[in-house]
């Protein structure tokens, strides 16, 4: 069994992400390996809240340029995570 600080890789902290936090919803970039349901216990395990859905999705790499040099950014898995009335996470309320 996996670790459940593997699984959470970091919040994503975006102008659209903070605009969610009104409604009990956070994202966070995690494994590409990791289902809804090894997310969930993560969450809840980790921050000691309650989530009531998660959602998935798979955000493919951007291409990048520096210069001449050509590359792009990796591919990485996404998780909205909406939390049960009267939870918060600590992490983003200074924000």
């Amino acid at each position: 069994m996996r670790d459940y600080r593997d699984i959470i890789i970091k919040p994503v902290v975006t102008e659209k992400s903070m605009s969610l936090l009104a409604d009990s919803k956070y994202t966070f970039i995690v494994d590409k390996k990791a289902n809804k349901t090894e997310i969930k216990n993560a969450i809840e395990s980790i921050f000691e809240v309650k989530v009531e859905k998660v959602y998935t999705m798979n955000v493919k790499g951007k291409p990048k340029r520096m210069g001449r040099f050509e590359g792009h950014k990796p591919n990485r898995k996404k998780a909205i995570i909406y939390l049960k009335d009267g939870h918060k996470i600590r992490l983003f309320e200074g924000m």
